[in-house]
């Protein structure tokens, strides 16, 4: 291992290279077509059938490892008290840039954990959820801000995921579409009860005010999905223009105009901009800063492949 157990220095990490990392997926069976994988992948995300075998099946195996314990643990306080602790939903939490693909970790991590006997029921929620609506955002002059820490209502972010956690049956959330670049008015997304929720989102394991509760106290276990920041740059950019391509072109999105108004050497300025002055800034003030909270950490390298895995033992 690369950084491991026999540490001269105390470290509460084992760090992993791919191929170590991959020798942990023991006898988990991949439970995911080509296909699937093609639905399941963000725009300009290379990953392929490979890479959920070498990284996200013993990721998988892992995660499932972690639910079962805590079902133990749970049996372990029922004993205590002399009752029963009815079981709640194990939370996870996915952190991480822009454009580095934790969209496509959480969904594919959502797939392949429900296809585990265990826990069928999976869900998945994004923070973009908790936006505020546009109409906020510009009343309060942070629609150059939106995806900071304080363009979220996070108040009610933690307030449905402690709901989730203390067990209830069902709580409807918001609905962001990224195509109207906004929340969706009168449309809900109702969680009922999962066995596992997954949490999506920049500034999920951002640290709350003194004396609060933040989102992340709530998880169970927490993933950051890492690269260089000049590689998430150049992602970005080519996402951007692959969305001007595509989702740009509909009539209904946001920077529809972005798709006919400009051409390649002015859509290259704009993305750069947006990158240089929104994303990197959140990046590099809000968003890193929150990498060592994580209990692992998947670091890509320049093409996107998960290279190295940085897991917390203790």
């Amino acid at each position: 291992m690369t950084s491991g157990w026999d540490d001269p220095v105390p470290n509460p990490y084992v760090e992993l290279s791919r191929d170590e990392w991959r020798g942990l997926r023991e006898n988990t069976p991949l439970p995911l077509t080509p296909g699937e994988l093609e639905a399941l992948r963000g725009l300009k995300d290379p990953i392929d059938i490979a890479e959920v075998e070498e990284v996200y099946l013993p990721l998988s195996r892992l995660l499932n490892l972690f639910f079962q314990s805590d079902g133990r643990l749970r049996d372990t306080v029922s004993g205590f008290l002399g009752g029963e602790v009815p079981p709640t939903p194990f939370i996870i939490g996915v952190a991480g840039s822009v454009a580095v693909g934790k969209s496509t970790t959480s969904r594919l991590l959502r797939t392949l954990l429900a296809r585990w006997p265990e826990h069928p029921a999976v869900e998945l929620v994004t923070s973009d959820s908790f936006l505020y609506p546009n109409a906020v955002l510009s009343e309060r002059g942070l629609m150059d801000r939106k995806g900071f820490p304080e363009s979220y209502d996070r108040q009610a972010l933690v307030r449905f995921v402690s709901a989730i956690k203390s067990g209830v049956d069902e709580y409807a959330i918001p609905v962001y579409s990224h195509l109207e670049y906004d929340i969706v008015p009168d449309a809900t997304q109702t969680v009922r009860r999962p066995d596992i929720l997954i949490v999506e989102g920049l500034n999920v394991l951002q640290a709350p005010p003194a004396g609060s509760l933040g989102v992340a106290d709530f998880f169970d276990f927490s993933i950051y999905v890492d690269a260089r920041v000049e590689d998430i740059r150049q992602w970005f950019i080519d996402r951007l223009f692959a969305l001007r391509r595509t989702v740009f072109t509909d009539p209904r999105s946001y920077f529809h105009k972005y798709a006919h108004e400009l051409d390649e050497d002015e859509t290259a300025a704009f993305a750069q901009r947006v990158w240089r002055d929104v994303n990197e800034i959140n990046l590099v003030s809000n968003i890193l800063p929150t990498r060592s909270r994580a209990t692992l950490v998947l670091h890509k390298d320049r093409d996107h492949a998960v290279q190295r895995v940085r897991l917390r033992r203790i």
